[in-house]
């Protein structure tokens, strides 16, 4: 790449980097959401959302700037599909979570930049931002994939949960995923487990709002130590975010019942390293350095992976943790790969 071409490239994504941080702007004071129903002028805007008028026009204008919204004459209106991608939590085209991210990661970089220095972490609970981003990217795959594509590719784990039996859920975050289980096999029970608290209690609260608390249950648990009997153990995107993932996988061949399975999902990414990698393996190693890898050094880790968890890597752990033909799964996904563990 030439100095040219790089420079051009840190430019692009300057741009992008400002203009997601505006989106969360329209998306933390509401001003998308005032814009649903139809075009509005600053004034009408500033209104509307209970915001300052000057503030109400330059950002209006800047999103049209950014192709985000249109003009005509003093009003502004959503361009066509804008309410899907970023009003439509857990709709299929939902991306409002991009720019939850990007704020969320910007704000604890001066505590990585020490991190690095010092060899220390940075608690995952200090990622508020970063927390809800997660849950905002995945829960549209929880809602639409989960139970209608990804558990129906595996018939012996789909039978067993429509005759019922027991789930939990490791690394559960805020809890779509043990929601979306439940809602999709009635007969099932779900425990849901995570060590950040606040995901545990925004779970809860995702759960009563979906009526089904009474079979999703959620505990403040660490994933090597947590205790039951279960048929289907699931991991979703958060193995390589333990700091035991062998202990986890062991305690988890403890607690399955006879005849259950481990599913885990994690990063796609490449099965060895490779230098210039694709999108999908730039975002994850960017989200490994400024995110996964500083909250796992938090907590005193036996293995610190970061995001980029290899296909042979999460093998050999699963090997090592006892089980004895872990497979991959031949589960379409662009960002995430499965594994069945049994």
């Amino acid at each position: 790449m030439t100095a040219e071409a790089l420079g051009e490239r840190l430019f692009g994504a300057l741009i992008g980097a400002l203009e997601l941080c505006t989106v969360e702007v329209g998306r933390e004071l509401g001003l998308y959401a005032a814009l649903r129903d139809g075009p509005l002028t600053a004034a009408e805007l500033a209104k509307a959302a209970g915001i300052d008028e000057r503030y109400a026009r330059e950002w209006l204008e800047q999103q049209a700037a950014a192709g985000f919204l249109t003009v005509s004459g003093t009003a502004f209106a959503l361009v066509p599909g804008a309410s899907d991608v970023l009003l439509d939590e857990g709709g299929p085209a939902y991306a409002g979570a991009a720019g939850q991210f990007a704020v969320g990661v910007a704000l604890l970089t001066p505590r990585v930049i020490e991190a690095f220095r010092t060899g220390e972490g940075v608690p995952y609970s200090e990622y508020a931002h970063v927390r809800h981003g997660i849950a905002g990217f995945n829960r549209p795959m929880f809602d639409h994939l989960l139970t209608t594509t990804w558990i129906p590719a595996v018939p012996a784990i789909e039978s067993a949960l429509r005759s019922g039996g027991a789930v939990l859920d490791l690394g559960c975050g805020m809890g779509y995923s043990s929601v979306a289980l439940a809602l999709a096999y009635p007969a099932i029970t779900v425990r849901g487990a995570d060590l950040d608290e606040h995901s545990i209690v925004a779970a809860r609260e995702v759960a009563a709002a979906a009526g089904v608390a009474d079979r999703v249950s959620f505990t403040v648990a660490d994933a090597a130590s947590v205790d039951g009997d279960y048929d289907l153990i699931t991991v979703f995107e958060a193995l390589h975010d333990m700091g035991d993932p062998v202990g986890v996988l062991a305690n988890a061949r403890t607690l399955l019942r006879p005849g259950g399975s481990v599913l885990v999902a994690d990063e796609r990414v490449s099965d060895e390293f490779t230098a210039p990698a694709g999108e999908v393996e730039r975002l994850q190693y960017a989200f490994s350095v400024l995110h996964c890898l500083p909250a796992t050094r938090a907590e005193n880790p036996v293995i610190a992976n970061g995001t980029i968890l290899r296909a042979p890597t999460l093998l050999g752990w699963a090997r090592d943790a006892g089980f004895p033909a872990p497979e991959v799964l031949g589960i379409d996904n662009e960002f995430w790969r499965f594994y069945r563990l049994r």
